[in-house]
This record gives structure tokens, sequence and C-alpha cells, in this order.
């Protein structure tokens, strides 16, 4: 089989339920998560103001790497994700690794967020069970998964649009502030507080350097358009739109809110154990600041929930059709409702799981690294897709649609370049580059089994 096609035996697809609106803040709500709101402080610490340096070099070679996968998606659209045509121009082996990769990544990153719910729910409830909220949220995102595709993404359309919301206010009010010198705790509301303190590259060059790994893995999540295609409307339209948003996305909400938090406090008494956001509003008198910021955490935690079980199910059905297992036609199965249902449980069910697993044995430590290795293995599957698009545009020879790679074949190396600078820094932390080592041994075993089967197979 050469690559995975997604048709049934009754010649039923997927269900094209996704508006225009809908994939336009998938891939928003994609490049916004809990890291922006809860872990900023961190990457100002690294490199103080030039962080946004380092926001907007990442949001271009993210845009390029969306670039190359919108093209390869629209060039075929009996293709669905951007599995198939890893699996087309790398061979099968590759986009079964790539796939397995991707639906352990999410599956993993679904399992932190459900567990971290427990503890924002504990925010105001705190005698309630931690595991309750995560069975809860579990629970209510499975039956929107299994309504239909149109209900996961007039929900993702909700979650994104909360946590854009509290981005354009802090944005607004950092503007507000600082046309008036607005006074903190910690001197004026000013653009001049980008230099003000030791500069505007505080820690030089290295410090800037090493705040690319986790500037990097915060636009994790920006490839999920790669898996909405099959159930798009419009796809020709819908998807370049969203895509070629990008680079507006990426300056208005990262680098504006990033510039807006140290407008207002100097980056230097950003803590960077606790959101910058809960601190900034509490410096300025609003004094409900960690309780909203909260809210929109534990949505993102949700919104990052909701698009595991969306993108793992379809992963998990891309990978099981076609196979001659009883299990695997379970799983490749398509409802009424024209939704992989049966691929949608086995998720929502591993991921719970592991969750209860959490839970019980209690090893954050274990979970933490888990974690590390899943996150390092989207440098690998970004690294496939831009392979893919050389190899594709290779045999092709000519520019296949409208919606072509800018700057070919240039804008190819220099992300996957960008990929390898990304995977050197880690090796400058003992705790990153065992993740790093990790990853590439789960690759590795994961290529030995998928060849293993293959071969007794025939």
């Amino acid at each position: 089989m050469n690559g995975v096609i997604y048709y049934m035996k009754n010649d039923q697809n997927l269900a094209r339920g996704l508006k225009n609106r809908h994939v336009q803040l998938i891939a928003l709500g994609g490049t916004i998560g809990t890291g922006l709101f809860l872990g900023a402080g961190k990457s100002i610490k690294l490199a103080g103001p030039a962080i946004i340096i380092a926001y907007l070099l990442t949001g271009v070679i993210c845009f390029w790497l969306m670039r190359a996968m919108g093209e390869l998606l629209l060039s075929d659209l009996s293709k669905h994700s951007f599995i198939d045509f890893i699996s087309k121009y790398l061979g099968e082996k590759i986009g079964l690794v790539t796939g397995w990769t991707y639906w352990f990544c999410w599956i993993t990153i679904a399992m932190a967020d459900v567990t971290a719910s427990g503890l924002y729910v504990q925010y105001w409830f705190p005698t309630l069970p931690r595991w309750l909220p995560g069975l809860i949220i579990l629970l209510v995102l499975l039956i929107v998964n299994m309504t239909a595709v149109g209900l996961f993404g007039e929900t993702e359309f909700w979650f994104a649009l909360i946590k854009i919301v509290a981005i354009v206010v802090l944005i607004v009010t950092g503007i507000i502030l600082v046309l008036v010198n607005y006074r903190t705790p910690l001197g004026t509301a000013s653009l001049n507080n980008l230099v003000k303190y030791q500069g505007f590259l505080p820690h030089g060059i290295s410090g800037l350097i090493s705040s690319f790994q986790m500037v990097t893995f915060g636009f994790i999540g920006i490839e999920l358009i790669g898996v909405t295609a099959s159930e798009t409307q419009d796809p020709q339209i819908t998807i370049p739109k969203a895509i070629n948003e990008i680079p507006t996305r990426v300056i208005l909400f990262y680098v504006g809110s990033l510039m807006a938090l140290m407008c207002i406090y100097p980056w230097n008494h950003i803590s960077p154990t606790q959101s910058p956001f809960v601190q900034v509003f509490k410096g300025i008198g609003i004094s409900m600041a960690a309780g909203i910021i909260n809210f929109v955490v534990l949505t993102a935690a949700a919104s990052a929930c909701n698009s595991s079980i969306f993108s793992t199910s379809r992963m998990i059905f891309t990978l099981s059709y076609g196979k001659k297992h009883k299990f695997y036609n379970w799983l490749s199965h398509l409802s009424r409702r024209q939704v992989p249902a049966n691929a949608i449980i086995f998720s929502t069910l591993t991921i719970g799981l592991a969750v209860a697993a959490n839970f019980v044995f209690s090893n954050t430590a274990l979970f933490a690294f888990i974690s590390s290795v899943a996150t390092t293995c989207f440098l690998f599957i970004w690294a496939m897709i831009m392979l893919a698009h050389l190899k594709f545009r290779h045999l092709t020879k000519t520019k296949s649609n409208k919606f072509t790679m800018p700057w070919y074949p240039f804008s190819d190396y220099a992300v996957l370049l960008f990929l390898g600078f990304v995977a050197a820094i880690m090796c400058l932390n003992s705790t990153t580059f065992w993740a790093l080592v990790a990853s590439v041994f789960w690759l590795v075993i994961l290529w030995l089994l998928i060849a293993f089967k293959q071969f007794e197979e025939h």
C-alpha cells in the first residue's frame, strides 16, 4: 500500500464538517498553549527583551514549515494528512514511524494537560480530588468528538477565542498604560523598559540562543491543520488562508503580548516560576488576575486535550486502515456521523489510562521525562514534513498549484538547519540531552519493530 488512503469499503469518507472559521481558530489555537500564559517568564529570564527576536525568527521558520505542508496537502486532495505524503515520498516505513510517533506525542500532551487540569480546578475547589476534573473533561470531550467533527471545530473555536481575548486584553492594557505613563510598583510603564535594564540583549548571544529550544516547542500544534484537511470545507481556500495568517498571529499574539508584559514590568522583575500574566495584572491592581488566568489556562489545557483526541484518533484511523487484523478493522470503522468513533474511543481510553497511571505511581519525574521525549520528537515529525516536500518538488519538477513554497529550496533547507540547531542546543543541557537521546532511541526501536513486522507479513 503506497501511503494511506481514507476511503472505506462502503466508499464512505470522513465528513467535511470543519468550516473556515473553525480551521482559522484551530490553527491559531495550535500556536497558543498554556506555555505562553504560564511559561513565558522562563523564556524572558533566559533572553530578556531579545526573546522577541527568538519568537520572530521561529515564527518565520514555522511559517515555511506550514507552507511546505500546505503545498503538499493541496497537491493531491485525495490524501488527507501530511502522513500520507511522508509515506508516499519517503517510504511507508518512515510514514508509519512518523504516524505512530505523532500519536504518541499527542497522547503525552493530553496526559500532561488532563493531569494539570486537576490542579487548575483545585484553585477554586481545594478539597476536590485532583483526578476528578480530568475525568470529567475527558468524558465531555469524548462526547464532543464522537458527535460530529463540526462540534469538535466549534469547541476549539471557543477555546481559542478565550485565549485570544486574554492576550488582546493584555496588549490593549499595555498600550494604554504606556501612553499614560502609568506608574507601577516597579517604575513606569514605558517602551524604554525594553532597553533600560542591562540593554535589549542582557545575557548576550548565548542567552538568546539558549531560549530557542523553549520558544520552538511553544509552537507545537501548529501542524494540526495537516490533520484537518480531510474534514475541511473548501480546503483549497481555507487551508491557504489559515497558513498565510500565521505571521500576523505570531507578531500580534506572541510578540505583542511579550512586549506588553516587558513594557509594563521590567523584564528582570518578571518571575520565571509564576505566570507573568498574573504577576503583571496583579501589579497594576487587578486582584482577580490569578483567577482569570487560571480559567484561561484551564480552557487552554482542555483545548490541547480536545486537539489530542482529534489528532490521535485520525492518526490511528489512518495507520489502521487496510490492515487484515480484526482489531485494526475495528479501529478504522467510520460511524454513521462519518467520524472514526472506535479510534476516538481507543485514544481517549489510552489518555485516561496514562493519567490514571500518573496518579497511581505518582512518579512526576518519570512522566516529566516522557513528556520531554514526546516534545523532542516533534523535531523529527517537522523534519519529515520538510523532507517529503523536498522529494515532492524534486519529483514533480514544476509548481503543483498556486500555493507554492516561497523561496524554495532555500526555505526548506533553512527549516531543516533550524531544527538541527535546536537539537544541538538541547545537547548543551543534561536534562534536554537525555530527552533527545531517548527520543532517538524511541524512533530506532519503532523503526525496527515496524520493519520486523513487515518482514513477517511478507
